[in-house]
């Protein structure tokens, strides 16, 4: 009898190793991609990302990749994400490319003052040799570039009053990022700048560590900054770009199948994300002014003022981002 329940038991244990071989590919766990970024749930960011590429990406894949959004700087900082995705601990992050720049340099032509004077411009430039420029020199950071997105022009607020010529910036304490550029051309303008975390902002301004900020026009509401600044004047210094970086290692180690899908539906999401948030722009100043903020625009000449003031950044910065991405720029400038 012992010798018949060892083989009973020898042919259990190798029915039990054929079926586990046999188990159908599917049945494997999904591959899971993280993304994160600071912007709200409600910002078109989060918006486009749920509609578009989990919704696409998950159904295409047919179950094998599935997408996990963590908006509202869940995961941290823009700084924070970013050393995540180099780290391998998230998969994408939509990180200002603003802040980009402080892992890859070159990166900081985005952030030359005045450089796209409309968005065609801006996304014929990042959907041609100018993104194709910034992707290839940031893989060897350890990240692929799957798209720009945008969060639109970037325009300066106070509570002084408005802003219509260079000297009416003369002194003020005002909110920037964490980019040399940034700092550089605000110095130019006779502000103060002070580097803020985007996620300390709000509180910095209502206990005045500072008096003044500058972000685009969808974030003043997304961030209910119109609680804590007056005037609102549109500069359009800087056009805000967003990299969809993915981490080149993660990316790697997918099927190329998978690859190619999630690639084609970033392209799909990038496209998405644009419109919603230029829809959003179309009314966003309505909404501002009905918060009790005071906007106002600037005149092609008074514009003209602060271009000319602040174009000695681009051969200041010449070295740092690189004569061939500078060039470029100028050239995009100039059109």
């Amino acid at each position: 009898m012992k010798r018949i329940s060892a083989w009973v038991l020898i042919g259990s244990f190798l029915m039990l190793c054929v079926g586990a071989l046999a188990m159908p590919a599917f049945a494997a766990a999904p591959i899971v991609i993280k993304v994160a970024a600071v912007t709200s749930d409600n910002h078109p960011d989060f918006i486009a990302m749920r509609d578009v590429f989990k919704k696409n990406l998950e159904a295409r894949s047919g179950g094998r990749i599935k997408v996990e959004l963590y908006p509202n700087g869940q995961l941290g900082g823009d700084r924070e994400l970013i050393e995540s995705v180099q780290m391998g601990s998230l998969e994408i992050a939509m990180p200002a490319s603003s802040v980009v720049a402080g892992f890859d340099p070159r990166f900081q032509v985005l952030d030359l003052p005045f450089l796209f004077k409309d968005k065609k411009t801006a996304f014929a430039a990042l959907d041609g040799d100018l993104g194709k420029k910034l992707n290839d020199g940031i893989v060897s950071k350890g990240f692929i570039v799957l798209g720009f997105t945008e969060n639109g022009f970037r325009h300066v607020s106070n509570n002084r009053g408005p802003v219509t010529k260079p000297a009416d910036l003369k002194g003020l304490k005002i909110r920037t990022m964490e980019n040399p550029v940034h700092v550089a051309f605000f110095k130019l303008l006779g502000a103060n700048p002070t580097p803020i975390n985007y996620g300390e902002l709000y509180t910095a301004l209502q206990q005045k560590t500072v008096d003044a900020m500058e972000c685009p026009a969808v974030l003043y509401e997304d961030g209910k900054f119109y609680e804590v600044q007056k005037y609102l004047s549109l500069t359009g210094h800087v056009f805000s770009v967003v990299p969809v970086m993915i981490g080149k290692k993660f990316f790697d180690g997918m099927p190329k199948d998978l690859q190619k899908m999630v690639q084609e539906e970033a392209r799909h999401y990038v496209l998405a994300q644009r419109k919603i948030i230029d829809a959003e722009e179309k009314k966003i100043f309505d909404v501002l002014k009905k918060k009790g903020m005071i906007i106002n625009d600037l005149t092609p000449a008074q514009k003209k003022l602060f271009v000319q003031a602040t174009a000695p950044a681009y051969e200041q910065f010449r070295d740092k981002i690189g004569s061939d991405l500078v060039n470029m720029a100028i050239k995009i400038a100039n059109q």
